[in-house]
């Protein structure tokens, strides 16, 4: 009788757990095809980030909402600052609803509404930023600034940011809810031009306000508002920097997206997605709010042509009307022969014979 024993049969190493199935899906919305900017937030990461954000929007909201109904009261009329008040109402939404997204994380519908939110805000500080350029412009260069067609140009960029906003929104939620191939395609060429727009949008005050201050002046600056021109600029132009820093990053994203189950690439990134999107605009709402821009770049109401910023102001402080005329004379005097558009000329001797004879009433004051 043998004593030997077969070796026992190899134990077969255990197989690795398989990844959770995708959810079954039968009908739209459907889930992207690619990796979403910021990733899809967790109440354990993304949860204290978003309170920090909230608290500081919900603070930057009171300051300019305090700000204008305390100008409001004094009769100073500054509407930016309610604008910044409700830019900050639409972030304190936009990060809510992050929230709740990170508490239904497979709920697509409300991922759709937390992009929509996230991406249509900003578009109000990129219109602050064009009006504050226009009015640079004008300060500077009165003439060329107040031209009709410069007006005009303004007028329809801001039109066309609204008509972009409402074309993203529209090819974002066609996206969820088609798996038709060329539809895709085309949602998908609308973002990108929208994003590239957007980006060229908000880096447009960087050229213009530098070549309002490097190009030649035919006339003194028309001046607004409180404090050195200098500090206008530099906040301008820092503004503009971390607006159009933002903007780049999210357009280079949407032109290099990168596949839903691939490693996550740095744009994609949830520093990357709140310091582009957040961080950058809370960095711009509190320059604005704290540097007093409601001082700053405050102009008079009535103000239509060359020298009515400067002139009005004086009125509006209760200059002379005499004084004012002539001080209004004197600064269409300066423009040299060829930089005064008629039109322009004829708009403020216009103003000036108007109010000077309001103010012949009133013992020669302008009238408040």
């Amino acid at each position: 009788m043998s004593n030997y024993t077969a070796p026992a049969a190899p134990t077969a190493t255990p197989a690795a757990p398989a990844p959770p199935p995708e959810p079954a899906q039968d009908g739209p919305p459907y889930l992207p095809q690619t990796a979403i900017l910021g990733g899809v937030p967790t109440l354990a990461l993304d949860g204290p980030i978003c309170a920090v954000f909230l608290a500081f929007f919900l603070g930057g909201a009171i300051l300019n909402m305090t700000i204008y109904q305390t100008n409001r009261r004094h009769r100073y009329k500054f509407l930016f600052s309610a604008l910044l008040f409700g830019f900050c109402m639409a972030r304190i939404l936009a990060l809510t609803m992050r929230l709740v997204w990170a508490a239904y994380p497979t709920n697509i519908s409300v991922a759709i509404a937390s992009q929509i939110f996230t991406a249509a805000g900003v578009l109000l500080l990129f219109v602050t930023n064009l009006v504050f350029t226009r009015r640079i412009l004008r300060a500077y260069h009165p003439f060329f600034g107040w031209h009709p067609l410069v007006t005009h140009a303004f007028n329809l960029l801001v039109v066309l940011l609204a008509a972009v906003l409402l074309l993203v929104i529209s090819a974002t939620v066609q996206s969820f809810f088609t798996l038709d191939a060329p539809a895709r395609a085309a949602d998908r060429a609308i973002q990108l031009a929208a994003a590239a727009f957007l980006a060229a949008v908000a880096g447009l005050p960087l050229p213009a306000a530098a070549a309002a201050l490097l190009a030649p002046r035919r006339t003194r600056i028309d001046r607004f508002g409180d404090g050195a021109f200098r500090t206008k600029f530099r906040l301008l132009l820092a503004t503009a920097a971390l607006l159009f820093a933002g903007a780049a990053l999210r357009a280079g994203a949407a032109f290099h997206p990168a596949p839903l189950r691939a490693p996550e690439r740095w744009y994609h990134a949830k520093p990357a997605y709140y310091l582009a999107n957040f961080g950058v605009e809370l960095v711009v709402v509190y320059a604005y709010t704290l540097a007093r821009f409601d001082r700053r770049f405050y102009v008079p109401d009535g103000s239509r042509a060359p020298g009515h910023y400067s002139c009005a102001a004086a009125a509006e402080y209760g200059g002379s009307a005499a004084a004012v005329a002539a001080a209004l004379a004197e600064f269409e005097k300066g423009g040299g022969g060829g930089g005064v558009s008629p039109g322009a000329s004829k708009r403020s001797s216009a103003w000036s014979g108007r109010w000077s004879s309001a103010a012949a009433g009133k013992g020669g004051r302008w009238p408040r």
